[in-house]
């Protein structure tokens, strides 16, 4: 439809300017005839002579016939004795019509009202919607129809999320072979909902469901619902439902749902009418009086507790589907399904860097492979191995390598006291996850690391172990007052305090590990009894301070932990913190030895041996190694 009125527009277009030339160049071709062009008193001189032995009048244009045979051209003014006085001169007197004939006659006559009664068509159309972008087109659906051609997505292309899969299978049954399940009373879903943390698959899993089913696939985010004039996100919704009945069966994947459907009435004045008008009009679509069948809607959100009830109940988002970040198996087959395009090396083993991985999303894995592609063109391999995977991996969880920054002498060997502070104390206490890697070398806004890696994948995390990791990081400010006295300790320790402060206050306020206030949950008391925020706090100033202190307790517990070990374990600080001022990075394996006193093999040069670029460390813990749960671990990524 649109490419017709652009036609039409320009067919029009073409027309006016025909006539124009018709208008102002119809006598060209008689100028072209005539050789000279004379004055108008020039011609009357030559009449007046009897030079002239005919005349034809075209209007203004006088083109005569001289008697030497010259064809002449002149411009003659209004004269009405003009006739009478080459007829007097013997001149033979030719007339012609100055109206255009035939077909430019026609066009002459019509073409200025079909020209208005176009354009008048064509501003009409687009003022009332004939376009997205017209000026009445904000009501028109924003909704992309994706078909085969841009690029089919299958259940072969998601990975490491089996059981969503599972569950989504009966939806592309239903699309395939309604009659299989209507003709035993079944209806075919109204919606899923796809619940998980960012890049965990839920939009692939949607196109899946539409690749599979081979159906038209409509894709919306909830945000292109939402204007600032109040109607327009519900006239959106209209138009969207229209279109996706025109093509049922379809799917409509609306991506981040929570912008549109968040719940009802929550704030102060009641919200968004825009946005709850929106949500309306969702609801009515999903589960009204009209019959939707055929469209399925599939949407996804990582915050499923802000979402309306209304919009969860059976009818309108039949399932919930969880899309969890993936196992150890599931990573494999994700790298897996990203390696397929990139030659791999024979020293790749997919499960290994799987295991080193845990926590890591979908789109993280994908980033993965994508930085060790990278890195092994960046030096001309033919392939990506082993070590490009190890330096992508560490490039990832830690940052990238800042070997340019200057540090004096000092603070080299006050990194490395620092970091081997935090190994050691890591090494001592029950329960921690084994120490992956080390380093001097400054990384992201970090002047040095200590990596540990959980030996499997973490659904809980016990009291103990979360005692361990705050001792583990108090154990770099601990090293700096052991070696350097408590006057010279330096502000390097930051994120290691902001990290056991949210480890301390999330055992006090949420995990229910203080004796003192016992199995309350603090730290959600905002959201009043109907589950929506009610903007203000209900404990007492003194249980305030009673949490304040308990937390205070746990974290000084854990800086005497870990200045206990250090004390002890003397020798090993030392010999661990000249090792890493040797070789800048050491694996897990070469600081057992190192502080063994056993000497190393040959450094790979990947591992950074030669005088060391670091300075003063800062980070603990492990990227990306949070229990399932979003609130099982408060554990921080280390600072970029």
């Amino acid at each position: 439809m649109g490419n017709a009125r652009n036609i039409a527009f320009w067919v029009i277009m073409f027309l006016l300017l025909l006539t124009l030339f018709q208008f102002f160049g119809g006598g060209s071709s008689t100028s072209t005839q005539a050789a000279n062009t004379v004055s108008y008193s020039e011609f009357i001189t030559m009449v007046e002579a009897d030079e002239v032995q005919s005349a034809t009048l075209n209007g203004e244009q006088v083109t005569f016939q001289s008697k030497d045979g010259r064809a002449l051209l002149t411009i003659a003014p209004v004269d009405n004795t003009l006739t009478q006085r080459l007829i007097d001169n013997n001149v033979q007197v030719v007339a012609k019509a100055q109206t255009p004939s035939g077909f430019m006659s026609l066009i002459s006559v019509w073409l200025p009202f079909v020209l208005v009664i176009g354009l008048w068509f064509f501003f009409m159309n687009r003022m009332q919607g004939g376009g997205k972008n017209g000026a009445m087109g904000f009501g028109k659906s924003r909704a992309k129809l994706l078909t085969e051609k841009h690029g089919r997505v299958t259940f072969d292309d998601v990975a490491g999320i089996d059981e969503a899969k599972d569950e989504l299978e009966e939806i592309v049954e239903f699309l395939r072979n309604p009659q299989k399940f209507s003709r035993l009373g079944g209806k075919i879903p109204k919606g899923a909902l796809l619940v998980g943390p960012p890049g965990t698959g839920k939009t692939l899993l949607a196109r899946a469901i539409a690749g599979e089913a081979g159906v038209p696939f409509f894709t919306i985010s909830g945000s292109d619902f939402v204007e600032m004039f109040v109607g327009v996100g519900a006239s959106r919704v209209r138009d969207m439902f229209e279109q996706a009945k025109k093509n049922a069966p379809c799917i409509v994947f609306i991506d981040e749902i929570d912008a549109v459907g968040r719940a009802r009435g929550v704030g102060i004045g009641g919200g968004n009418d825009e946005r709850e008008q929106t949500l309306n009009q969702l609801l009515v679509e999903m589960d009204g009086f009209d019959a939707n069948e055929g469209v399925i809607i599939v949407a996804a959100t990582n915050r499923p507790d802000v979402l309306d009830p209304a919009l969860l109940r059976p009818g309108r988002f039949d399932r919930q589907i969880q899309v969890p970040n993936p196992d150890i198996r599931g990573r494999e087959k994700i790298l897996g399904v990203h390696a397929r395009k990139t030659p791999l090396g024979p020293d790749v083993d997919l499960r290994i860097i799987a295991r080193g991985c845990p926590g890591f999303s979908g789109a993280d894995l994908a980033n993965l492979v994508n930085e060790a592609a990278l890195m092994a063109a960046r030096i001309g391999r033919r392939f990506v191995t082993m070590d490009d995977f190890e330096k992508a991996k560490d490039k990832v969880m830690m940052g990238a390598e800042r070997r340019s920054m200057v540090m004096t002498e000092d603070e080299k060997k006050l990194t490395a006291y620092h970091e081997a502070g935090h190994a050691i104390v890591g090494l001592n206490v029950p329960h921690h996850d084994p120490i992956h890697k080390a380093t001097i070398i400054p990384r992201g806004r970090a002047l040095g690391m200590v990596m540990s890696l959980p030996e499997r994948d973490q659904l809980s995390v016990s009291y103990t172990k979360y005692k361990s990791k705050i001792a583990m990081a108090m154990g770099g400010k601990v090293a700096e007052e052991l070696i350097f006295g408590a006057e010279n300790v330096t502000s390097g320790a930051t994120s290691d305090i902001q990290q056991v402060s949210r480890i301390a206050r999330a055992m006090v306020t949420q995990f229910g590990f203080s004796e003192a206030l016992g199995n309350v949950d603090y730290a959600n008391e905002r959201e009043s009894y109907l589950g929506t925020a009610s903007g203000g706090t209900s404990h007492s100033g003194n249980t305030q301070k009673l949490i304040d202190d308990e937390v205070k307790k746990i974290v000084d517990e854990g800086y005497a932990r870990a200045k206990q070990i250090l004390t002890e374990k003397n020798e090993d600080l030392h010999r661990l913190a000249k090792g890493l001022l040797e070789y800048e990075t050491l694996t897990g394996e070469q600081i057992g030895r190192v502080i063994a006193g056993l000497p190393l093999a040959a450094v790979d040069d990947g591992m950074g041996q030669g005088p060391s670029a670091g300075g003063g460390g800062d980070v603990l813990a492990v990227p990306k190694t949070r229990a399932r749960k979003p609130k099982a671990d408060p554990s921080p990524e280390p600072s970029a």
